[in-house]
Order: structure tokens, then sequence, then C-alpha cells
């Protein structure tokens, strides 16, 4: 499993435009292949969002970086503030999805 690491610094006061784009971005996730979750957060300040979205493989993150994650960032463009970064990471770790599995087992 990997994770989408994507860093938003946010125009002054769009803290909740960011909460109503994202979602409106989830809908769009779901329909990419490999697509497992989206966790979206804001620090206090309301100045940095961070979008963490999982993916079941690398292929299918980079997948959706090349067909996907433009619509996304257009969907979120009024809120942006600058520089977007990304960064893909392998998951090491997760007890949230561990409690799911352990649910279904």
């Amino acid at each position: 499993m990997v994770a989408r690491i994507v860093t938003i610094p946010l125009r002054p006061g769009s803290r909740p435009e960011f909460a109503k784009a994202i979602e409106k971005v989830i809908p769009l996730l779901r329909t990419h292949k490999g697509f497992l979750d989206e966790i979206a957060l804001v620090t206090s300040d309301g100045k940095i969002g961070f979008g963490i979205s999982f993916w079941d493989s690398k292929e299918s993150a980079e997948a959706y970086n090349r067909s996907g994650y433009s619509d996304v960032m257009k969907a979120l463009g009024p809120v942006v503030a600058g520089l977007v970064q990304l960064q893909l990471c392998e998951v090491i770790n997760s007890t949230a999805h561990k409690i799911a599995t352990a649910v279904n087992a």
C-alpha cells in the first residue's frame, strides 16, 4: 500500500472552502483503480492543508497522478495559495486499516 501526501498552502480564511472542495474531490478519487481512502487535514492556523490518499500499489498511485490529479487540482484551485508539494510514501503501518481488516475477519 502507498500513500500520496499532498501539502497545499491555503489562501487566508479558506479552510471552509477547502473542506467543501475535498467533499467534491472524494468521488473523483473513487473512480480511479486502486484508490482505497482519503484523509484531509488542516493546520490549526488554517494556512496549510494536507491530502493523504491511500492506494493499493505504487502503479495505481502513479496512474492516478497521470490521469486524474489535474482534475483534483482544478477543484482545489480556488483555495491554493502557492506551490503544492507531493510525496509518495510506502505505508509500513496503519492501525485504521488493521482495524478494518480485523472487523472483516
